[in-house]
Order: C-alpha cells, then sequence, then structure tokens
C-alpha cells in the first residue's frame, strides 16, 4: 500500500477511473484520497461513491497531501500550476495526467526544485484495462517513478520512457482505443451486412478483439503467427486478408500513428 495522501485536482472521468482502481486494488484507502473540483455536484457524486475527502479549495487539498496528481484538462493546467506553485514542497510528487504537457513546461512555474512525473494513460483505464507511460521530470527519482507506477498499475499495464517518446506514446496507445473502436464497429458492419443481428455482430467483433489482445499478451506470440494459425490454406481467412492487404489496411494504420504523433508534437508544450 501507499501509505501517503493523495489529492486529485480534478474529478472528471481519468480522476475518477485512477480513483476506482487505487481503492479496487488496496493500494491506498478511501480516507487518504482527497479530490478538489469547481463542481459541486461532481464533489457529491464522488464523496457519496468512494467516500473520499472533497474539496473545492485547491490550497486545502495542497496542505494535505504528499502526492498530487493533476488531472486537468490542458489548457487548464497553467492556471492550476500558478495557483499551487507558491504552495507545493520538494517533499511532495507532483504527477500530471494531462496530454501535450511537457514536464519542462510544468517545472517552469515551479519555484523550487519539485519532483514531477508526467503519465499518458488511455481510455481503457475507465474500466482498469488501461496502459499508462510515465516518464520523470528533472527532479523525479527513481523512488518518485517506482510510487507513481504503483498508482497507475492500479488500472492497467504501465511502461517507464525517456519524454522524447511521449508523442509516439501519445499516437499509439493514447490515440489508439478511437481506432481499435473504428476496426470493431467495422467489423460488426460487416457481420450485420452479412445478415448478423446488429447486437450479436458487435458482441462477436468485440469479443474477437479482447481475446486476441489477450492471447498474444498472455503468450507473447507474434501477431505475425497468430495470423498464420488462424489461416488455413485457401480458407475464409487468407481470401479475407487478401482483401485487407489491397485495401493497404497496414499502411493506412501506420499513417494515422504517423500523423497522430506529428499533431501531438504540434501541441506539445
Amino acid at each position: 500500500m501507499v501509505k501517503e495522501n493523495i489529492g486529485f485536482i480534478g474529478g472528471g472521468n481519468m480522476g475518477e477511473a485512477i480513483i476506482k482502481g487505487l481503492l479496487k486494488a488496496n493500494v491506498v484507502r478511501a480516507n487518504q484520497i482527497h479530490v478538489c473540483d469547481i463542481r459541486k455536484e461532481r464533489l457529491a457524486y464522488l464523496q457519496k461513491t468512494y467516500h473520499i475527502q472533497t474539496t473545492e479549495k485547491i490550497g486545502d487539498l495542497v496542505g494535505n497531501v504528499h502526492i498530487i496528481v493533476l488531472a486537468v484538462k490542458p489548457q487548464d493546467l497553467g492556471s492550476v500550476l500558478e495557483e499551487i506553485k507558491d504552495k507545493i514542497t520538494p517533499q511532495q510528487l507532483l504527477i500530471s495526467i494531462a496530454a501535450g504537457i511537457s514536464t519542462q513546461y510544468i517545472e517552469s512555474f515551479l519555484p523550487e526544485e519539485i519532483p514531477v512525473v508526467r503519465v499518458m494513460p488511455n481510455t481503457p483505464a475507465l474500466v482498469l484495462a488501461g496502459m499508462s507511460a510515465l516518464t520523470p521530470g528533472e527532479f523525479a527519482t527513481e523512488e518518485h517513478l517506482k510510487v507513481a507506477e504503483t498508482l497507475f498499475k492500479a488500472i492497467g499495464e504501465t511502461v517507464i520512457v525517456p519524454e522524447k517518446l511521449m508523442d509516439a506514446i501519445t499516437g499509439l496507445s493514447g490515440s489508439g482505443p478511437a481506432y481499435v473502436a473504428v476496426m470493431i464497429e467495422a467489423m460488426a458492419d460487416g457481420g450485420v451486412k452479412m445478415g448478423l443481428p446488429r447486437p450479436v455482430a458487435l458482441k462477436l467483433a468485440a469479443q474477437t478483439a479482447l481475446g486476441t489482445a489477450k492471447l498474444l499478451l498472455d503468450t507473447g506470440m507474434h501477431p505475425g503467427q497468430l495470423k498464420d494459425m488462424v489461416s488455413s490454406p485457401g480458407g475464409t481467412t487468407i481470401a479475407g486478408l487478401h482483401i485487407m492487404e489491397i485495401g493497404g489496411i497496414r499502411g493506412i494504420i501506420m499513417e494515422a500513428i504517423e500523423r497522430a504523433t506529428q499533431r501531438a508534437q504540434e501541441l506539445e508544450s
């Protein structure tokens, strides 16, 4: 368990996902979690659902926690940092999940050597199946990274990468759920075209995607090996794969990730 109190500035969907994961994994107790949000109704919901501590005042939160998670929108981060910069101390850990905001940008607001860890989670964190990439700021130690990794393992898997790779992480796993959702939707549409009821087609497509991902992760099998395993000579799968190759699906997906990475670089602060 993490012994320190944890404060969330921002109580939106991703903040709630992390809170839910921490409590479900018994990483912290409910009374160790503090949340600050400008929406009174949101705070009331979080307090009632998770029995955590809530406040509308950022200063009260910062003064009562050791770990601060910045879970606000990127465009709001600057104003939040301005508000907390004179309240936070080097004994605290600042974790940011704001997409496209560098540790250098965050550190530029802080008058002291505050440890900062930047994290890029993704939306499957909402069902505790997320993929989070972590990178340390200039003053974050291995111990700070371990603490942050412990928190985000509660909502899925983690990797630690150099900050220069975070834009590629955004393009792949950050944006990736949208790409996978489009493929699942297309597979379901194909099933409907062939006569399957929509709910049945969607369940078949989604579970197939889930099961395939689990098979690859659990066995360490290369995707090409799995593809060959399913493709019988002269069979149905290779006929379908032929059409996918004609359509250039591999190149399209690679280009999508490349363009999303480039866009992340354009937005990088």
